[in-house]
């Protein structure tokens, strides 16, 4: 059992690109499910009893989300045997997982948004990078571990386009426009000092990297998030702000002023429509709101009519 697991595992990382950390949450599935039915147990005798029995005794001590994404492992790992010709049939076919609220994801207005963009300040130690840290987040929706993973090379100036490297490593061309590539810029020089004082301390130079931290090095995905909370609070937002909530933002914003679904689920890298439909929530409310503001017939909106000649 142990050595198809691992064989899967690999399977995951190699053929489909999964991160490490996704496979190994896979593994541990995997692992915690054979646990509950034996760990003796033969893949192919393996049932859909079994495997209801296994997701029913989860409930007690996880969250449906949870139950939801260790039975989307097992469906994943026993249609992986099947392919592999392992097992002759799915014992996860038949199996229903729990049903999920639809999550509205939070969002910033474009007000707050600019006033985030804003909050670094000359006085701050490292303002250049990370006004253009936050232009980037706002101009192409990226994911925070998309924007710290981008290298030099990834950016053409000239046409205004960064190559992403999303899940699955997966490669998108996103625009990013002239305020973000005006922060790039500015921001250069910030990075070549930082690249020289690394050199000075004796240490060998990050030549890839597009943001680095105070030490030369790559700047990491909870650097950005602390940055962000901070900024957040500067710029008098009342939520917590953070990158996924600059990402919501561009999609919600784009949608507000006209763009279709397809083309806002290929800029964020969204493998299904279906993720992107969720933004739709947030356009159809903000649509009511103005209907409901500006149409004379809403809300008790009708406008008195004067009496005539």
């Amino acid at each position: 059992m142990t050595g198809q697991i691992e064989r899967f595992v690999a399977w995951l990382l190699v053929e489909k690109g999964y991160s490490p950390h996704t496979a190994d949450s896979y593994r541990f599935d995997i692992v915690e499910f054979f646990r509950f039915c034996g760990e003796d147990a033969d893949c192919a005798a393996i049932t859909g009893a079994e495997v209801e029995a296994f997701v029913g005794s989860l409930y007690a001590v996880n969250a449906s989300a949870s139950v939801a994404r260790k039975l989307s492992a097992l469906r994943t790992f026993f249609r992986f045997l099947r392919r592999e010709k392992i097992i002759a049939a799915d014992p996860v076919a038949g199996v229903v997982g729990p049903k999920l609220s639809q999550h509205i994801p939070a969002f910033l207005t474009v007000d707050e948004v600019f006033a985030l963009l804003e909050a670094p300040v000359v006085s701050d130690r490292f303002w250049r990078r990370d006004r253009a840290m936050l232009e980037m987040l706002y101009a192409t929706g990226m994911r925070v571990s998309e924007l710290v993973g981008c290298n030099m090379d990834d950016i053409d100036f000239a046409a205004e386009m960064v190559r992403v490297r999303g899940k699955g490593n997966k490669e998108r061309l996103v625009p990013f426009g002239r305020m973000a590539g005006e922060a790039l810029a500015l921001y250069r020089p910030e990075r070549d000092n930082l690249t020289v004082a690394r050199i000075q301390r004796g240490r060998e130079p990050e030549r890839d990297a597009l943001f680095l931290n105070g030490q030369g090095s790559r700047l990491s995905a909870r650097s950005v998030e602390r940055s962000i909370q901070t900024y957040g609070l500067r710029a008098g937002i009342g939520v917590e702000v953070t990158p996924h909530a600059l990402r919501h933002s561009f999609a919600t914003h784009l949608l507000e002023m006209g763009a279709d679904l397809r083309t806002v689920q290929e800029l964020l890298g969204h493998v299904s429509l279906s993720t992107t439909q969720k933004y739709t929530h947030l356009n159809i409310d903000h649509l009511t709101k103005v209907y409901d503001q500006a149409h004379p017939q809403a809300r008790g909106n009708t406008p008195e009519i004067s009496g005539g000649d």
